[in-house]
């Protein structure tokens, strides 16, 4: 391609991974980021703000584009005609939804999104496709299912002692029949977990099911056999490799060889696995004569999973200094994830950006190192890094940064160059449990809303240049620009809410309800099996 783009990109998206910074200042990840992880760091460079910030947030980078906010999204339109052509792949986790209408119209399917070749899960990793795991969706199934017999049990129970005292003129049929409907709810309740594993534990190429459900112990060697290949059929170029990690999400599925190596548990061999996976391509990168023309980009979707515990351990990630953790809306430890570029000749190796910068920053970014516009039709949140990376711009064009939680604003982060700060405000914060406690123990994520919420009026503030652990809020005594600070974001803020439109919820509680119609099957549903996959191994 010209001069200073390169012909090919490979992003690579893990999911709850938050490098922190250590005890003497430095960046670790609980100790675990290890071998080709240093390797990539001192062969590129490190973002050392990299920000997850899920509103108006692109995910895919062709085509159509979905913009995503945490657990809320629209959909708007890119042509291709913005871009230079770029075979597009997709290995790894989606997790965008599937289907519309019907169990085959794969309406928001990768390959209807852009991309031309996809492998992996199209939904999420359940904690069930490891069959030690609990999952939040099988508690609450098993949860219904058990109120829903034990009520038809005390119905079938009701009925039959009204009938043997004749209280109840009636016949045994409803006796019968609520007597089958318990012991089917309860045979049910004690299977949902296996079911689940089966609707929701898959693996597809493009169109079709490869493996359901999937065996987890293989489907690491079989994402990297996907990539290795893809990399070979694919080194003319130029391309797209997105692989969007299963790594480093419960139920923290690694293979036997990591299993015990870290001293971290089960998140640290998880995590060594991944670095090692990232070890891999790179290499594969090297091998094919692919290096210095690629440009390489790892982050994270936000930070570590706190509420995630077996037991009593606490097992889904740690964050460090940083308070909160995934699916808080404005705390630093959700939202601040590793960012790490490689390309060689281009980027100088070794530099870390001390910058407040997005994923969002991702779509700008590439549509730029593909010759193409960004549209001019509607806002784009992001910015192009690239005189950020190449060292030419000494700030990021991002001054103003919004928080989400859902649909909720939390809070807003002012870059002021001039003093060298990083405020935060907070206007609402989730009310942690128990009291006392870093996190919403007893609950998947944290609330965003209701009474789960603390709204603060005034705002909390907070200077992250001096404080990144969110650890001592400023007040109008402590802090002589407080009211100049909080009055300079609040119209930031107003600014921002002018450019939105409403759109409909898609991940409300009728939109997530299973609909068994919907349901992938490689079988006749409910009886789905197959395995099309030779192991890799």
């Amino acid at each position: 391609g010209p001069a200073g783009q390169p012909r090919e990109l490979c992003s690579i998206l893990c999911d709850n991974l938050m490098v922190t910074r250590g005890k003497d200042g430095g960046r670790d990840s609980q100790g675990v980021w290890d071998g080709h992880g240093h390797t990539a760091v001192e062969s590129g460079m490190d973002m050392d703000t990299r920000l997850c910030l899920p509103w108006r947030t692109s995910k895919d980078l062709l085509d159509r584009k979905i913009l995503k906010k945490k657990r809320y999204m629209h959909m708007t339109t890119v042509t291709s005609a913005h871009f230079f052509f770029f075979f597009a792949c997709f290995p790894g986790k989606w997790h965008l939804g599937l289907n519309c209408a019907s169990a085959n119209d794969h309406c928001h399917h990768p390959l209807n999104h852009g991309f031309d070749y996809f492998y992996g899960m199209p939904f999420s990793m359940m904690a069930d496709c490891e069959r030690w795991g609990l999952s939040e969706k099988r508690a609450v199934l098993e949860r219904r299912l058990g109120i829903c017999s034990q009520l038809v049990a005390l119905a079938a129970l009701t009925l039959t002692i009204g009938k043997l005292t004749h209280l109840i003129p009636a016949s045994w049929t409803p006796v019968i029949w609520s007597t089958v409907m318990c012991l089917l709810l309860f045979s049910t309740s004690c299977v949902v977990g296996t079911l689940i594993a089966h609707a929701d534990c898959f693996l597809m190429r493009n169109h079709s099911i490869t493996e359901q459900p999937m065996r987890s112990q293989r489907t690491m060697p079989l994402m990297l056999h996907e990539v290795s290949s893809f990399l070979k059929r694919n080194k003319q170029g130029p391309f797209l490799l997105f692989m969007s990690f299963l790594h480093v999400h419960t139920p923290l599925v690694t293979t036997e060889n990591f299993r015990g190596r870290s001293p971290h548990g089960l998140y640290g061999d998880n995590t060594e696995e991944m670095d090692w996976m990232v070890g891999q391509i790179l290499d594969t990168l090297d091998t094919e004569g692919l290096t210095n023309s690629t440009l390489v980009y790892f982050t994270s979707d936000h930070g570590g999973s706190l509420e995630a515990q077996s037991g009593n351990n606490q097992y889904g990630g740690w964050n460090g200094i940083y308070k909160g953790g995934k699916g808080m809306g404005g705390w630093e430890g959700g939202i601040r994830v590793p960012g790490i570029f490689r390309w060689p000749g281009v980027l100088p190796a070794g530099r870390v950006v001390h910058e407040p910068t997005s994923l969002m920053d991702v779509f700008p970014t590439v549509v730029q190192l593909a010759g193409g516009q960004v549209p001019q039709d509607r806002v784009v949140d992001g910015r192009d890094l690239l005189a950020l990376l190449r060292g030419t711009a000494p700030h990021s064009d991002h001054e103003f940064l919004m928080h989400y939680c859902e649909s909720f604003l939390h809070a807003a982060r002012w870059h002021q160059r001039d003093r060298g700060a990083v405020w935060k405000v907070h206007f609402a914060t989730p009310v942690f449990q128990p009291d006392g406690a870093g996190a919403c123990y007893g609950q998947v994520v944290c609330p965003c809303s209701g009474d789960g919420v603390t709204q603060h009026a005034p705002p909390l503030l907070f200077d992250l240049s001096r404080d990144p652990s969110e650890a001592h809020a400023l007040t109008p005594d402590t802090e002589p620009s407080f009211h100049r600070v909080v009055e300079t974001v609040a119209r930031a803020v107003a600014a921002h809410r002018r450019t939105l439109s409403p759109v409909p919820l898609q991940l409300d509680a009728a939109d997530n309800t299973w609909k068994p119609w919907l349901q992938p099957c490689c079988g006749r549903f409910p009886f789905c099996w197959c395995d099309r996959d030779a192991d890799p191994r």
